[in-house]
């Protein structure tokens, strides 16, 4: 996959106008670093839509800061979710609707980006001629649990959505990173906007596939440092935070999930705990899944700027995150649907909008 660093940034005369929109809901804790980063975004013909999404704390009093200093910011207020809509999308659909971009960059309210960031984007997307780009950024991690999940969880991500492929049209692989999306408007309003995607959870995964099923050119970089969030801050939240995540990523299937469990064990637990206790051959094929394995994790663990040495908590990882699936699954079932910003949604909804 290309890499952000070594696009070289577009010129102002080559920059088309674009929308950067982003979803806020309760976001006052991280909101404002995010912004100032955004206001510095060195690009001519840009446009910033903040969209807020029934906040109760003081992200309008954040937001309304920030289009006073600078005027290149817009807020959209939503008071109500209307009927069959998840609030995300929704706010999203919103912000589109007062758009005048050619292109648009669907992002979110806690993510960071460097000055020319946008330009490089641009550019990378415009030469490999793409319709839609979406960058794997940078997930800033603090302590051993943080990195011990998280470099597991990109590992997984990696491997399941398989990146490197969504460019070649013939190829099934699609992918849409939150943190950065950016498309041509045609592409966008062709596929059905979030009005497709209005009872998905995995709004942002979905919106890649719905462009790349409507036979536009898809592409994913790596930004770096470019594009940065916190996404969870320790453990606890990470696990709180993909409970309504990793149960509808399965199609809310159980069958699903079950076979998911049993390879994730399968290939990142079982040949760690038997290569002490086999012999001949069945310890030479035990042994290469795990030197397999480690060098996958320890590659996937420098890209995201951990010490290599966490590809050894492999099995480790392997079984939290295989108890966050099982755990977003349970109480899925458990609550007959998910809560999201505040909000319940009916599993049965929720199967009926699935993309």
């Amino acid at each position: 996959m290309p890499h952000l660093k070594d696009q070289a940034p577009c010129s102002s005369a080559d920059c088309p106008s674009v929308s950067l929109i982003f979803a806020a809901r309760n976001e006052a804790e991280k909101l404002p670093q995010a912004l100032a980063t955004i206001e510095q975004i060195d690009y001519p013909a840009l446009e910033v839509i903040a969209v807020n999404d029934r906040s109760t704390d003081a992200t309008s009093v954040i937001l309304r800061n920030a289009v006073e200093r600078n005027g290149r910011f817009k807020i959209v207020n939503v008071e109500d979710l209307p009927q069959g809509w998840l609030g995300k999308p929704h706010a999203l659909q919103s912000g589109y609707e007062v758009s005048q971009g050619e292109w648009l960059l669907f992002t979110d309210a806690d993510v960071c980006f460097k000055p020319d960031s946008l330009r490089r984007a641009m550019e990378m997307a415009k030469f490999r001629g793409l319709d839609h780009l979406t960058l794997m950024g940078n997930v800033e991690m603090h302590g051993f649990w943080e990195k011990t999940v998280l470099s597991f969880f990109a590992l997984g991500f990696y491997i399941g959505t398989n990146p490197a492929a969504v460019s070649d049209p013939n190829s099934r692989a699609y992918l849409g990173v939150g943190a950065f999306q950016l498309m041509k408007r045609h592409a966008y309003q062709t596929s059905g906007t979030h009005r497709r995607l209005a009872m998905e959870v995995v709004d942002d995964l979905k919106l890649g596939k719905i462009v790349k099923r409507s036979g536009f050119r898809s592409g994913v970089g790596l930004a770096g440092d470019y594009v940065s969030v916190r996404w969870h801050a320790g453990l606890q939240n990470i696990v709180r935070g993909v409970t309504k995540n990793f149960f509808a990523v399965a199609g809310y299937r159980v069958e699903i999930v079950a076979f998911q469990l049993a390879g994730i064990f399968c290939t990142n637990v079982l040949p760690f705990v038997v290569l002490p206790f086999v012999h001949g051959w069945t310890r030479i094929l035990a042994a290469a899944s795990v030197m397999i394995a480690l060098a996958a994790h320890a590659g996937t663990a420098r890209v995201m700027k951990a010490s290599g040495w966490y590809a050894t908590t492999q099995p480790l990882g392997a079984i939290i995150f295989g108890y966050m699936l099982l755990r977003s699954t349970v109480m899925t079932l458990k609550q007959g649907g998910v809560i999201w910003r505040d909000t319940f949604y009916p599993l049965k909804e929720l199967r009926k909008g699935l993309v």
